[in-house]
């Protein structure tokens, strides 16, 4: 099984530099890196540019231009991009833990997505935590809440059995599927531009078309870095698009990765 990690990011180039240095650490490699860029600038492309010069992993850095929110899209693109098997996808706002991908690997089953755990990095770190770089928390680390969701385990962690329901436990930024389930559904809705429910859109369709997810508690443990909300003007807009997909039993959008294949 070839496996893609897949980042999102967007003009934020220190929290980048972050989750590119746990990369570093984790205790298995992917095959392949994904960058996924919404349009930033070269500050961006400069901290992508010096990890690869350090770094022996294929990388490959997708961006296209600025035009607001099209975090959809450019997912998309991304995923068109790459031949892997499997997708391990988080945001350019998330430090893994060393496990985090070896945890996704080891839970991967056939016409199955899994989704992991997010602790929070709260305001009043930021200033340490870009100064010190730090990519390494324990339990009872400063700087963080939802403790107990950084607690590493496999065999508590194995009492979460796979359901067809969409969970609201769900976060984009921790997510993995196959990536022949993806193209299957037509990849992600591009309709949905803006913030809020592009994800669970998508994950909609995969469980109409019979894929369950699993929770990984206590596995695949991110550190999500804080930040203020972004704008939720086509939160409605996005709602209904879920809606009409749930109502429907849509198994594919219209608007998807095709596009790019």
């Amino acid at each position: 099984m070839k496996t893609a990690l897949l980042i999102s990011t967007y003009n934020w180039p220190e929290a980048l530099e972050l989750v590119l240095k746990s990369l570093q650490n984790q205790t298995i490699k992917p095959d392949e890196v994904l960058i996924a860029d919404d349009g930033s600038t070269e500050k961006t492309k400069l901290t992508i540019d010096t990890f690869v010069n350090q770094s022996d992993l294929l990388i490959r850095h997708i961006w296209h231009k600025d035009d607001g929110f099209k975090r959809s899209e450019i997912l998309n693109k991304a995923i068109a991009q790459t031949d892997c098997d499997y997708i391990i996808q988080l945001d350019g706002d998330c430090i893994m833990h060393s496990k985090f991908i070896e945890d996704h690997i080891t839970n991967a089953k056939q016409k199955q997505y899994l989704f992991g755990s997010r602790v929070n990095i709260q305001q009043n770190y930021l200033t340490e935590l870009f100064s010190k770089k730090n990519i390494h928390f324990g339990v009872f680390s400063s700087g963080i809440k939802k403790r107990t969701r950084n607690i590493h385990s496999s065999l508590l962690g194995s009492f979460y059995k796979p359901t067809n329901e969409l969970s609201e436990k769900l976060r984009g930024c921790n997510v993995s599927f196959w990536r022949a389930d993806f193209i299957k559904i037509n990849g992600y809705n591009e309709d949905m531009i803006g913030w809020g429910r592009e994800d669970s859109e998508m994950v909609v369709r995969l469980l109409n078309n019979g894929v369950v997810g699993k929770r990984l508690r206590y596995l695949a443990i991110i550190y999500h870095i804080w930040h203020h909300e972004k704008s939720r003007e086509r939160l409605n807009i996005n709602d209904e698009i879920q809606q009409t997909t749930i109502r429907e039993k849509l198994l594919r959008c219209k608007n998807g990765i095709d596009k790019y294949l």
